[in-house]
């Protein structure tokens, strides 16, 4: 059964990655990136469920649960938030949430809060079965290899890593994977001559670059090969990962 859910977040990662996965199970999602237009959607939509980030930029999450609260006493509400706050989730508590839950979990727990909250099986007749998909990390960096690694591997996905070049080449020619995620500046080969070769062998999958620096012209020719993302690892470890599966979810097979 069809319900109508609620996003209200300020990072468009987040509020893009539930539309993405809520909408595919035939539930009917929008979206609000402030508090303001968090009450003035949940007034006129009534959503059936909402997910609401404890930080907003023009108020609190708590200051929106109160409004909500005041239009509709009883309506399921889950905490999503990057940070834990005893006092505001004590807060949140006391004004009737459904759950709370800290971001990073799997998007299967998300859906399963969802279940759980609205009481009714949230996969419609025909909607498609959560999908795992195999990922290829290349990353001279050990330490950003192994904490994608285990990031990803938590999601339920497949996960292959490889430090240089050569070696994702000789691993994706084996088992080409669903997405390959490429460090830019890479000694010996970069990322751009990886994403190269890649299409030389007829890699058919979907490519995202991760950079440490600005180089328009590396940019430049990546884009050129088909890339589809390229994230900054100046950015926040959770939004990396955000990228990656929002990618990963508009991925065939």
């Amino acid at each position: 059964m069809m319900a109508t859910i609620l996003v209200i977040d300020d990072e468009p990662l987040v509020c893009t990655l539930l539309q993405i996965v809520l909408t595919r199970h035939g539930h009917e999602v929008r979206m609000a990136y402030n508090g303001r237009e968090g009450i003035e959607s949940f007034r006129r939509n009534r959503p059936r469920f909402t997910f609401l980030d404890l930080y907003l930029p023009d108020m609190t999450g708590i200051e929106v649960l109160r409004q909500i609260r005041r239009i509709d006493p009883e309506g399921a509400v889950l905490i999503l938030t990057a940070a834990r706050s005893q006092e505001m989730e004590q807060q949140a508590r006391e004004l009737g949430v459904t759950d709370y839950l800290i971001k990073g979990l799997p998007v299967d727990a998300l859906v399963g809060a969802v279940r759980q909250a609205t009481l009714q099986p949230i996969e419609s007749a025909g909607a498609a079965p959560s999908e795992k998909f195999s990922l290829l990390l290349v990353d001279d960096d050990p330490a950003i290899r192994l904490w994608l690694a285990e990031a990803l591997t938590q999601r339920g996905h497949r996960v292959r890593a490889a430090q240089d070049g050569p070696t994702a080449l000789a691993l994706a020619a084996a088992e080409p994977p669903h997405l390959i995620v490429l460090d830019m500046h890479m000694p010996g080969m970069n990322g751009v001559e990886v994403l190269r070769r890649l299409r030389a062998q007829n890699y058919a999958g979907v490519t995202m670059m991760l950079t440490g620096s600005q180089d328009d012209l590396l940019l430049k020719e990546a884009l050129g090969h088909g890339t589809i993302d390229i994230v900054s690892k100046a950015a926040d470890p959770e939004r990396i990962v955000l990228a990656i599966e929002a990618r990963l979810i508009f991925t065939k097979r």
